[in-house]
């Protein structure tokens, strides 16, 4: 009896843990860098549409005139849309329009409650239709980390979407926060528990196996649609990368960067990045 009462305290007292250390994952980002289209020259339009569970979401819209063709683009966990108009003027001189938003609980949308994935599907659902109704059908999907697994995770739930690109996006987020852990000298072991431990809790919160919504358990079922994966071999938080690489079905591209970090290759190779990018856009959107 003494057994089973300390068993059932130890099982409170892990749950509890769970809940409040989610919270590191799930809190909401306020924006901390407030920037413009406007800046690089650009005409754009601020919109609001909603997620698909009706959550309010707030963007840019920066048509190209005469383009047929639209990227969605999907920012990283905890910032915003912001920083990622330095890709802006590549896209529009290619001829594409674009669609940027803040994701729920992040910057300008609504919401308290990230999950990286699982609920930001329904994100991309909202803005996918946006982009339908503006009377675009073209479209393609352009994730940054936490954007690139959302994307890998929408893909197969958004059949109007046509192509994906993911610039480091992880293969696992168990992984991403074990190395999250240990970039911060938390033993293995330690951050192995610790990872484990705040996706517990985040699905106990949303009540949902949080575990079935790892990207490498969805990337295969966007096929036949082509995905890009950009690679950074110095990734710290994607080193199963392969894995990755080994679930996706054909049509898949691959830009292995040896000299690159976590999405860095933007910022090291510049301009062949927007080259890329670019050309798998031309050639299946």
């Amino acid at each position: 009896m003494i057994l089973i009462d300390s068993l059932l305290t130890l099982l409170v007292i892990l749950i509890i843990a769970s809940l409040v250390l989610s919270t590191f994952l799930t809190h909401r980002h306020m924006l901390r860098d407030r920037r413009s289209p406007a800046e690089v020259g650009l005409e754009f339009e601020e919109v609001n549409f909603a997620a698909a569970d009706g959550l309010a979401l707030r963007g840019w819209w920066v048509p190209c005139p005469g383009a047929e063709r639209t990227i969605i683009q999907l920012h990283g966990q905890g910032g915003s849309m912001d920083p990622d108009i330095q890709y802006l003027p590549a896209w529009h001189a290619a001829g594409f329009n674009v669609l940027m938003f803040d994701f729920r609980a992040h910057g300008r949308s609504a919401g308290n409650f990230s999950t990286v994935g699982y609920l930001e599907r329904q994100d991309v659902q909202g803005a996918v239709r946006f982009v339908l109704t503006k009377g675009f059908q073209r479209i393609g999907l352009l994730g940054f980390s936490m954007g690139g697994s959302v994307s890998m995770l929408s893909a197969p739930i958004c059949p109007e979407v046509m192509a994906v690109v993911s610039d480091g996006g992880p293969t696992r987020l168990t992984t991403g926060l074990r190395e999250w852990c240990a970039e911060r000298h938390i033993p293995r072991p330690i951050g192995v528990f610790l990872a484990g431990l705040v996706l517990c809790g985040v699905a106990l919160r949303l009540g949902v196996n949080i575990f079935r919504y790892e990207p490498v358990l969805w990337v295969g079922q966007m096929a036949p649609r082509p995905i890009l994966f950009i690679h950074g071999e110095h990734d710290q938080y994607c080193p199963d990368f392969d894995e990755l690489w080994a679930a996706a079905q054909p049509i898949k591209e691959i830009w292995r960067v040896s000299e690159a970090g976590h999405v860095s290759a933007s910022q090291q190779f510049p301009e062949e990045h927007r080259r890329r990018v670019i050309e798998f856009f031309d050639k299946y959107l």
